[in-house]
């Protein structure tokens, strides 16, 4: 098979899992139309339900990111950090990875910016982005999305999660581009 019929079949697939699923829907005499609607109405509730957790951890990190509670955070913590052999900027990221995804990538565009992406921090902040997760986001919008009100061991968990994805990743980077 061809890398141009492969790519003719692959467009298919969509539209007939979607014709397959109506057929089957059909069959078993369930009213389409009248479920589709009755699970946007639901999924419109539900956002409804996050927004102000969402509108909660994006305050948050502004005001952790504007008060300079992350460069004092950074300052405190370079020594360490020289002894695993990672540059400040990436522990900087991985702090607001766990805070929020959408600025760790900007954060991540100005590292490419400013020392390229094929460089040892470039690397190591793809690596980290790709690693670590938004632990803050998640607890704030899939817990409270469901009503979760004691996380318990959730963020210790996370946050340790991360601690170890950035260790394996500064390692791994390491040995691999260096």
């Amino acid at each position: 098979m061809t890398a141009e019929m492969l790519g003719t079949n692959v467009s298919w697939v969509i539209p007939v899992l979607i014709f397959v699923v109506f057929i089957y829907a059909h069959a078993k005499k369930i009213r389409i139309f009248e479920t589709f609607v009755e699970g946007a109405r639901d999924g419109l509730f539900m956002a409804a339900r996050i927004v102000p957790y969402l509108i909660g951890i994006y305050v948050a990190v502004g005001v952790f990111r504007e008060s300079g509670a992350i460069d004092i955070l950074v300052n405190l913590l370079s020594p360490l950090l020289s002894l695993v052999g990672a540059p400040a900027e990436v522990l900087f990221l991985t702090i607001v990875r766990s805070l929020s995804g959408p600025a760790a990538l900007g954060m991540m565009l100005e590292i490419f910016d400013t020392h390229g992406p094929d460089s040892f921090i470039g690397r190591l902040a793809s690596t980290l982005i790709g690693s670590t997760d938004t632990t803050f986001y998640i607890i704030a919008v899939y817990f409270g999305s469901v009503g979760i009100r004691n996380t318990r061991y959730s963020i210790p968990v996370g946050l340790f999660a991360d601690f170890a994805s950035f260790l394996a990743s500064v390692f791994i980077v390491r040995k691999m581009y260096l």
